[in-house]
């Protein structure tokens, strides 16, 4: 496998896009859901073609090639790092996302990059032909949608034969809420987790945007839709959960458990 390609760095981005990614983020972490180290994670995405290197690294590795040559569809793009980065590397990759203001910062890089595209849209009602991907991208994105079993459809179809669709999401088995970075009870309810959020001086309107994933539940609607799923178990760095006092007990439940903090599959067409 090739390295990962150099990404973009902080500053790298002319004046007009770091502002946009800026404003976004602050937005999203500040405004959103009120984290209160929210600095810190804006000037990370400030540079995330960096970060999502490994996430490129990874999608190589379980796909078995490098992604130079493929046609790649990002779903759920956001603001363009990992489009960039697979770019990059040789792929014609699309990304599509919900939000008008991220597209448009996907359209700003596009147009730094000399080219791209970016298109505004559902994941449940994808604006592409049937086999037009060799390769679909997923990150974070499933827990976001309205209709998972929709958007694995759609997915499915817009994949070539002999082509996949890789999926990486939170476990709701999971201790842990990636998107507000706090510990979590698994699978808590929605009415628990805004008392929960209020206690902890956190806006509450996000949870209720957000889907739980259960991995049995959506590997059933992959190979209902017709894919060849494989349970991927990627190598797992030291967990956010671990600066919980309650770690030796959650540690324990995971073992126990057989339950992994994240979800993650590659389904083949």
């Amino acid at each position: 496998m090739r390295p990962a390609p150099n990404a973009v760095g902080v500053g790298a981005w002319p004046e007009p896009v770091r502002r946009r990614l800026t404003e976004y983020y602050t937005r999203y972490y500040r405004d959103t859901l009120g984290i209160p180290g929210w600095r810190e994670l804006v000037a990370v995405r400030l540079g995330e073609e960096s970060y999502e290197a490994g996430h490129l690294t990874r999608l190589e590795t379980v796909f078995g090639r490098p992604v130079a040559g493929l046609r790649v569809l990002n779903i759920g793009c956001g603001t363009g790092g990992f489009t960039v980065l697979a770019r990059r590397a040789g792929a014609s990759v699309v990304g599509v996302d919900a939000e008008e203001a991220a597209v448009e910062i996907c359209r700003l890089k596009g147009l730094c990059e000399g080219g791209g595209a970016a298109a505004l849209g559902a994941v449940e009602s994808l604006p592409f032909r049937n086999e037009t991907f060799d390769l679909i991208y997923c990150f974070s994105t499933l827990e976001h949608v309205a209709s998972v079993p929709a958007a694995v459809v759609e997915m499915v179809r817009v994949a070539r034969a002999g082509g996949a669709v890789y999926v990486h999401a939170p476990n709701a088995l999971a201790c842990y809420e990636g998107h507000y970075k706090l510990f979590w009870l698994p699978c808590m309810p929605k009415i628990l987790a805004r008392w929960y959020l209020r206690a902890r001086k956190r806006p509450t309107g996000f949870v209720d945007t957000l889907t739980p994933l259960r991995r049995g539940r959506l590997e059933s609607m992959f190979r209902a839709a017709g894919a060849r799923v494989t349970r991927l178990e990627a190598a797992t760095a030291r967990l956010p959960e671990a600066g919980s006092p309650l770690w030796p007990l959650v540690r324990l439940y995971y073992r126990l458990a057989r339950v992994s903090p994240h979800i993650e599959l590659l389904a083949r067409k």
